[in-house]
């Protein structure tokens, strides 16, 4: 009995390891997709949000705030690229756990575009790079 408990036990942390790393790589997808949009759209859409302006000031604003000095230039860039690529990974891998994964994509989806246009302001990011037009917002919650 008690081995019969062990192989259970295994096979569902089996599962559960795949389960994460499925989440984990369909979070990455999206995250990628998202993160090329982003970046395609700036580079030929004049009103495109400038979520890697968004990216670069909160870097910028959370190493100051610890007194050290962010880095400059195309390495900051980087690094928010890698900070976008990272966080929308964890954020979108939600979307594939538990049930009803459309529903979730298309909510998380929605509500992270509605923050893009309402929080930095807030938090002192600026709001020219998500909601300089109204063209601007609309794209950003897209």
């Amino acid at each position: 009995m008690k081995s019969q408990l062990k192989k259970q036990k295994k096979k569902h942390q089996s599962k559960q390891k795949n389960s994460v790393l499925q989440a984990l790589s369909s979070g990455l997808a999206g995250a990628v997709a998202v993160t090329l949009v982003h970046e395609t759209a700036r580079r030929f859409i004049p009103d495109a949000p400038r979520m890697d302006v968004l990216g670069m000031r909160a870097i910028a604003k959370g190493m100051y705030k610890m007194d050290e000095q962010p880095p400059e230039g195309e390495e900051l860039f980087r690094w928010s690229i890698l900070g976008d690529l990272v966080s929308n990974t964890l954020y979108y891998s939600l979307v594939a756990t538990g049930q009803q994964p459309w529903f979730k994509g298309v909510l998380m989806g929605s509500l992270a575009g509605v923050g893009g246009v309402v929080l930095p302001g807030p938090l002192g990011l600026g709001t020219e790079p998500s909601g300089r037009t109204p063209q601007t917002k609309a794209m950003t919650v897209a």
